[in-house]
């Protein structure tokens, strides 16, 4: 079998039915995974966001094949205005430690994006996730992280919001312990 062309990749991103296949087929020629990546950091393109989510899905069966383009995502992330790359990159982001350089702006970014209620409801769970997993290696951040969660359930929460703050709430508090008042 020939390896396809940057193209006809382009082609076959361009419509759904075609993009199971090209999840597969990444996965036998992950030198490909370059061409998509172009297309998920790069916003000329509306439909450019299906690439980002192909390689959410090619993370799912792969993920060594994506870990090495987390720093660009971070980047990226940072930067783009599309809702459907942002959900798909922090969905990608989240599923990684933090690297230590990555923490004051992952952290105050996941905040920007976590507290924006004009934001999609899947990109402002993936970003409290993110959050989360900073609040895991700061133990101090954990106090303000709880206040957030709390208050944006309260007053701009959803059923996803709720769901996935109540979850992480209950990682987040203290167990009391028994036998103490």
């Amino acid at each position: 079998m020939r390896i396809m062309t940057e193209n006809e990749i382009q082609s076959l991103i361009q419509s759904w039915e075609n993009i199971a296949l090209l999840v597969r087929y990444i996965g036998d020629y992950p030198e490909l995974l370059d061409i998509i990546m172009t297309k998920v950091l790069d916003d000329s393109r509306p439909e450019h966001w299906r690439a980002a989510w192909m390689v959410d899905k090619i993370h799912e069966r792969h993920p060594e094949f994506v870990f090495p383009y987390l720093q660009a995502m971070t980047d990226f992330v940072l930067t783009t205005q599309n809702a459907g790359k942002k959900r798909h990159l922090l969905k990608l982001i989240g599923c990684y430690p933090i690297q230590e350089e990555n923490m004051a702006l992952l952290l105050n970014y996941c905040i920007e994006v976590f507290t924006n209620s004009a934001e999609p409801v899947a990109v402002r769970v993936h970003a409290m996730q993110i959050l989360f997993n900073i609040a895991q290696k700061e133990p101090d951040f954990s106090g303000e992280l709880i206040e957030l969660i709390e208050h944006e359930m309260e007053y701009h929460g959803s059923a996803g919001l709720a769901s996935r703050g109540k979850k992480l709430l209950k990682k987040l508090r203290p167990i009391p312990k028994k036998g103490r008042q």
